[in-house]
């Protein structure tokens, strides 16, 4: 029999994966940091949840995590992809509590006074916002400045904001160019790696949840040699920040 053919973003994936080796599990350390940071905010009285950039619904969402600890934890997400919606609003109709909605992180105060959006989600309690491994695909960043900015802007104290986002050191740029080259034939169309010095910018004046701005991996990991930070290597930031009272 002929070999099934490879779908597209997997052959993305492998060259991804051939350039820099990390990707892949740190990929899984992205949702795994994504269900600790998730289960943490619950267990402290979070009750509400934005995920911006979502994607395709997988195990262990939103939703399914902050519920395990409160089952009355509410959770909007968000995307702007055609075949992510339909597929997300259809694997998550019967979800009590969710809510699919089409919006662009590009235009986040459209996303922000979207009224579906507002009738499920209470902005004048604290919320917790998630854009996870979406902020490296806008390349400018004052553009990236400024959607940062409209989010800070929309949280009352107590709120939180969860990112993760691309990062490289200096003496990588060569790598990086490679991996953005791969991507930019994608939808997605480009990968801009951001530095520490940037990364952090985004979370100036927060209180960050320990450890910090750290490696997916490295944050509050199940496995010892997990815990190690290299910012030596290419790879993904994570962190949980706080809107001070």
């Amino acid at each position: 029999m002929p070999s099934t053919p490879r779908r597209p973003e997997q052959t993305t994936a492998d060259k991804i994966i051939s350039i820099v080796p990390s990707v892949g599990p740190t990929t899984q350390a992205n949702r795994a940091f994504l269900g600790k940071a998730v289960s943490l905010l619950a267990e402290e009285g979070v009750r509400q949840f934005v995920d911006i950039g979502a994607g395709l619904p997988t195990q262990d969402n939103v939703h399914q995590v902050a519920q395990r600890v409160a089952a009355d934890a509410r959770t909007a997400y968000i995307d702007n992809d055609p075949v992510v919606l339909v597929h997300a609003r259809a694997l998550l109709e019967d979800s009590p509590g969710t809510k699919v909605l089409d919006g662009d992180l590009r235009r986040p105060k459209e996303l922000f006074a979207d009224p579906a959006l507002r009738e499920h989600i209470d902005f004048d309690r604290p919320v917790a916002v998630l854009m996870l491994a979406v902020l490296h695909f806008i390349p400018d960043h004052d553009e990236v400045d400024a959607i940062v900015a409209t989010v800070r802007g929309a949280l009352v104290p107590g709120s939180y904001l969860l990112l993760s986002h691309f990062y490289t050191p200096d003496d990588e740029q060569a790598t990086v160019r490679a991996g953005a080259k791969v991507y930019s034939a994608t939808n997605s169309g480009s990968l801009t790696a951001r530095s520490l010095t940037r990364i952090n910018g985004y979370l100036a004046g927060l209180d960050l949840v320990a450890p910090g701005l750290v490696p997916v991996q490295a944050w509050r990991p199940d496995w010892e040699e997990d815990a190690v930070v290299d910012l030596s290597v290419p790879g993904l930031l994570g962190a949980v920040g706080r809107v001070p009272q």
